[in-house]
Parts: C-alpha cells; sequence; structure tokens
C-alpha cells in the first residue's frame, strides 16, 4: 500500500481520502522505523547483532519466575481459564492492582489505594492517553505542551500526539566527568514552565542515555509543577522498586501531583504489554474510561503473571538481586570494550547510571548518525540513530546527529561482536574525512 499523506491513499489501486489523524498516526515514525527493523531482523535475518531496541535480556532466573506462574495458572482448575476468558475492569485487573498498590505502600511509603492504578496495554498506551489528556486543544482556546526538561528524550514519546507539535524541550547542560565520560543534567536556568505548558514529563533512568537525575533535580521539576499547577509526569520503566535497574542512589517520592507509569516489560516481560499508572485518583479514572473506549479493558495475563510476586514481594529480591546486579555486569563489561575498541579517537560515552543502554558521542563526526545507522545495518547490526531521541527540541544543535543508542542486554557474544563492528565503522567514518 501506498500512502500518500497529501491527498489519501491508494489500496489495491483504489484512491482512498485519510483523515489529518491518520496522515498523522500512520506516517513513517522514528518508533515505526525502529521497530519494523526489529522485527525484519528477529523473523528474517537471525543472524543480525540485536543492539537496538528496548528488548530487555532473558534472564535464565527470571523467566523461571514466570514459566512457574504460567505453570501455576495450567494447573489450577480454574485461573487459567478465568484469565483468558473474562474481561477485567476498565482499570484493570483489581487483584493485581491491591497488590502493586500494598508493594509501594510497604517499600516506598507511598499512600496509594487500588484506587489510585490503573494498568494499560504496555506504557506506550499511557502515554498516549496521558499526553492527550494533558496537551493539545483546549476548550478555553488554549493549545497546550508537553515539557521535556532535559533531552535527549525516550523515542517513543515523539508521534504518540492526536495534535500536531505537541512538545516543547530544552537542551540539557553537558558535564564532562572524565576524558570520555560525560553526564546531561537539566538547565534550570533555562527552563520555562509558561501558560502554555500542560504537563512536565520525564523518564528516570532516562532511555537513551541511562541518566538518572538527581533527587534534586526531581524535587525541583515537582516544585515547578506544583507552583504551575500542572502534573509531574515520571516514566519509571527501569526505575525502583521494579525493574530496579539503577545504579546510583535515587528515591522514588509520590505526590498527587506526581504520575508514575511504571511496567512489567522490562522485568522481563515486553511482550503482555502491561503498563501501571500510579496517580490522583481524578486522573485514574480518566485512564480508565479511555481504556473502556480503546480496548475495552487491559489485556489479562501480564497481571496474572506477576501477581504472586507482587502480592508476596518477591519481586522485590528478584529484582534487587538478580536483575539489577546482571544488568551492572554487563553495563561495565560493555564500558570496557568501547574504551578499548575507540581508542584513539574522540568519543564520549554516558555516564550508565541505569537502564541497559549506552549513549554513545562522536563529536564532529563526518557523517550523520543516519549514515552510521545504515552503515551498520549493511555489517548487520542495529543500533538507534541519536536523532530521534529529541521530541520537541526545535532548533539545530549538530549533537543530535552525532549519538546513537545501543543496548547492551543482549548475549555476551552478540554485544562483543556489535561493539566491535561499531567501533570499525566509526573510525572509517573518521578516517575517511
Amino acid at each position: 500500500m501506498a500512502i500518500l499523506f497529501d491527498t489519501g491513499c491508494f489500496y489495491r489501486g483504489i484512491k482512498m481520502k485519510i483523515s489529518r489523524f491518520g496522515r498523522k498516526i500512520a506516517a513513517i515514525s522514528g518508533i515505526g522505523r525502529l521497530m519494523e527493523d526489529l522485527g525484519s531482523a528477529f523473523s528474517e535475518n537471525r543472524e543480525m547483532l540485536m543492539l537496538g531496541g528496548g528488548n530487555p535480556a532473558h534472564i535464565p532466573e527470571v523467566q523461571k519466575y514466570f514459566r512457574t506462574s504460567m505453570e501455576k495458572l495450567l494447573q489450577d482448575g480454574s485461573e487459567f481459564e478465568r484469565a483468558i476468558g473474562n474481561y477485567d475492569p476498565p482499570s484493570g485487573n483489581t487483584e493485581f492492582i491491591e497488590a502493586v498498590a500494598s508493594l509501594l505502600r510497604s517499600e516506598l511509603g507511598w499512600d496509594v489505594t487500588k484506587e489510585n492504578i490503573a494498568l494499560t496495554n504496555g506504557s506506550q498506551t499511557a502515554f498516549f492517553i496521558l499526553f492527550n489528556i494533558f496537551a493539545g486543544a483546549f476548550e478555553d482556546g488554549a493549545d497546550r505542551k508537553i515539557l521535556f526538561p532535559l533531552t535527549p528524550e525516550y523515542i517513543g514519546y515523539s508521534d504518540v500526539g492526536l495534535a500536531e507539535d505537541l512538545f516543547i524541550a530544552n537542551k540539557p547542560l553537558i558535564k564532562h566527568i572524565d576524558k570520555h565520560t560525560f553526564k546531561y543534567y537539566i538547565n534550570f536556568d533555562l527552563l520555562n514552565v509558561t501558560e502554555q505548558i500542560g504537563a512536565i514529563c520525564v523518564s528516570r533512568p532516562t532511555n537513551p542515555t541511562g541518566n538518572v537525575l538527581t533527587d534534586t533535580e526531581i524535587q525541583k521539576l515537582g516544585e515547578l509543577a506544583a507552583e504551575h499547577d500542572v502534573p509531574l509526569i515520571i516514566d519509571n520503566a527501569y526505575g525502583t522498586p521494579f525493574p530496579d535497574i539503577i545504579f546510583t542512589d535515587a528515591k522514588a517520592k509520590w505526590n498527587r501531583k506526581i504520575i508514575y507509569c511504571m511496567s512489567l516489560s522490562k522485568l522481563g516481560l515486553p511482550a503482555v504489554r502491561t503498563g501501571i499508572v500510579i496517580a490522583d485518583e481524578e486522573i485514574i479514572e480518566m485512564v480508565s474510561r479511555v481504556n473502556a473506549v480503546i480496548s475495552l479493558a487491559p489485556g489479562v495475563m501480564g497481571a496474572a503473571i506477576a501477581r504472586d510476586l507482587f502480592r508476596s514481594g518477591e519481586i522485590i529480591r528478584v529484582a534487587r538481586d538478580i536483575i539489577k546486579p546482571f544488568y551492572w555486569q554487563k553495563a561495565q563489561a560493555v564500558l570496557e570494550q568501547v574504551f578499548n575498541e575507540l581508542d584513539g579517537i574522540d568519543f564520549h560515552v554516558h555516564k550508565p547510571e541505569g537502564a541497559f543502554f549506552l549513549w554513545l558521542w562522536f563529536p564532529e563526526l563526518p557523517i550523520t548518525d543516519g549514515e552510521l545507522y545504515e552503515r551498520l545495518k549493511k555489517r548487520a547490526v542495529l543500533v538507534v540513530p541519536g536523532n530521534y531521541f529529541f521530541p520537541g527540541l526545535k532548533e539545530t544543535w549538530p549533537h543530535k546527529n552525532e549519538c546513537i543508542r545501543v543496548n547492551y542486554s543482549q548475549d555476551s557474544q552478540t554485544v562483543t561482536a556489535g561493539i566491535k563492528i561499531i567501533a570499525e565503522e566509526v573510525k572509517r567514518a573518521y578516517n575517511e574525512s
């Protein structure tokens, strides 16, 4: 099907009109291109070195827990049948939600009940709902935006807005830790929360960089949000208390001006598409109503598989003692290789403080990040070009085209081979200039 976004599209030779929504949502996007490349690689080219995408590692000790949960479901006389045969409420599975609320109260001291939690079909759906609730066209004539206090930010945010031009973003402060290591910080001197802002959003740890905003930065953002009567949305997909892929001290505080978005994906369950929203009761009611409209109810299997892990609190031990050390060790190994392979050229890596990505910056790279991506793909290595991670940043900034994101969650052989090829291609680009 060839899509002509100016007038319509052709389907089997028949010209059809498409709406503004259709033109926007079905257009080529960063996240769409990424998922297509990943899907093609998994299904068509099993030799591809998968250092792109956000797929978590297959950790045998963790998968054993999920397998046991599934076997228990299958062996029970009625649990499996209920899980696949009944709709849950639009807010999601009540037993799982109560288990999550109890966990958050006991582990973090949050004053939450089941009325403060709703499930969605993955975090991507949660952000689609939240961004379009708090930004876009308003009845008072205002056209409000989502503010990203710091970019780069998550690629998946870019195209979820129903309205055009939904985001505003700030360039970060860049502080060099040593010759080849740096860290982004929020530039509060340039951060301007105007009446045009409908919500503030950050990810912590940040995808793509592994950056963990400091407690001070989060506190200042919370104060700004309260002062301007807008919510602070925190994407906690990799954070505490689960999956706890975070390598530095960071506290997670919640109040009714803060919306947390969590997920089962990075625990090792990306395919079950289970997002978790924690917010004020009124916001949770809205999320639930949207669930009813767009999908009737969230899927059940993620909640069914994970329920007992959350109810018992065992998920905390799994995250702390298995998941976190696993990714910490992989981060140290890939850092050592990067420093060895890229020796002799000017490169910088963002300090990996969480998640499972390396953010590599090549100052004055003679080719664009997109060209580097294509060269690597020809050599069966998939990464993600950096320019996709700057939603809302309108100004020209060469830095956007000098970075790539590398996922180091795959097996050591794959990561080692991929990093070696990345270093070869980067060096070749510099040598050609």
